[in-house]
């Protein structure tokens, strides 16, 4: 029987069990599509990266949900790029390009007060308008339209991944939140396999200056993802242009609502009329599953 070894890291975090949980699997060539989506429902973590050889650059990783392969996900870059230098394969204070399916993305690696950090440049950021229902999205994420900021809109963005940014008038509104993942393909009509990212500008911690939660696709097989990388990008982004930001570095929180507290440092720069999105984060290891292929 073939077999798959895969180390479980939690990104956005120090202590083990409080980040986003990521597997990794160093040996990512050694499996066909089927097969690493197969892991990845067996490891049944939001997100399995599969590292892999790349012609154009130092690294390929892919990432799968339980439900689907993504193009592109932030925490398990993290955990990847930690977890590759913590075992010796790559050196700390250097700069790596990964080749993924949103484009080829450089990933800083450096060290801070003893922990290396990693930084990612995400995709440039896109906005689409919503135009389905906000009553029904707010039913869906189990709350009422009132809930909603009224003076910021609710619109699709990626730095890589699409996801609905919903903007909150309070934190007591995320603390209420209960999502029925199941309604959103309807009411995202057009992008209905777009994830679902409220936030709200009260934060639980006062050095944080937003405080997130994401609730993930149906299609994708989990419900909530403690702390997301890419999608407190593009929210960093949709602040500094719909927000009025211009704060060049935000703290993001989250998980706190679910026993994660994480956090994601993004740094937003204008070159050439773009806004380029860096995040940063560290990891954590966890532990390590070896899994039975059928």
């Amino acid at each position: 029987m073939k077999q798959a070894t895969v180390f479980k890291y939690e990104a956005f975090s120090d202590i083990p069990d409080l980040g986003n949980p990521a597997g990794i699997v160093f040996n990512g060539d050694d499996y066909s599509d089927e097969e690493m989506q197969m892991i990845a429902e067996m490891a049944g973590y939001n997100e399995t990266s599969f590292l892999c050889k790349s012609g154009e650059a130092d690294l390929r990783i892919r990432y799968f949900t339980p439900g689907h392969e993504m193009n592109l996900c932030g925490h398990a870059t993290v955990a990847s790029l930690y977890a590759l230098i913590e075992k010796g394969r790559l050196q700390a204070d250097q700069t790596y390009q990964i080749e993924t399916k949103a484009g080829i993305l450089p990933a800083k690696a450096a060290e801070r007060n003893g922990r290396v950090y990693i930084t990612l440049e995400q995709a440039p950021p896109q906005f689409l308008p919503f135009t389905g229902d906000k009553e029904k999205l707010a039913a869906s994420l189990g709350i009422t339209a009132e809930d909603f900021h009224s003076g910021l809109p609710i619109v699709y963005g990626s730095t890589g991944i699409w996801t609905l940014i919903v903007p909150l008038r309070s934190l007591k509104a995320s603390r209420n939140m209960v999502p029925d993942n199941a309604q959103f393909p309807a009411i995202l009509r057009d992008l209905p396999k777009a994830s679902v990212h409220p936030f709200s500008r009260e934060t639980v911690h006062p050095e944080s200056d937003l405080h997130g939660r994401h609730f993930s696709s149906p299609f994708s097989g989990t419900t909530e993802d403690p702390v997301t990388g890419t999608a407190s990008g593009v929210m960093a982004a949709y602040m500094r242009q719909y927000g009025g930001s211009e704060a060049e570095c935000l703290t993001i929180e989250q998980g706190q609502e679910i026993g994660k507290d994480g956090k994601v440092e993004i740094r937003i720069a204008e070159e050439n009329g773009e806004m380029n999105i860096k995040m940063t984060g560290t990891a954590v290891y966890a532990e390590t599953i070896n899994f039975q292929l059928p």
